[in-house]
């Protein structure tokens, strides 16, 4: 979840009781060094990331051609 872009923190907390410092230890610790800065600039200020900042428009934490039928 956290490494989708449209899933909101607030999501992830809400799901897993993991804050957004959490989250961000946990991605820490488990990618590798450059995937975990290429995360961290892509989802810092990035409203979908957050659901104060979040367009209203966006009303899905995925993308829609993420699920496809098998």
């Amino acid at each position: 979840m956290a490494w989708e872009d449209r899933t909101p923190f607030e999501a992830i907390e809400q799901q897993f009781g993991l804050g957004e410092p959490e989250v961000i230890k946990l991605m820490r610790k488990r990618l590798k060094p450059r995937s975990f800065r290429l995360w961290r600039a892509r989802v810092s200020g990035r409203a979908t990331k957050h659901a104060s900042i979040r367009s209203p428009d966006v009303s899905r934490g995925y993308c829609p051609t993420q699920y496809k039928p098998r």
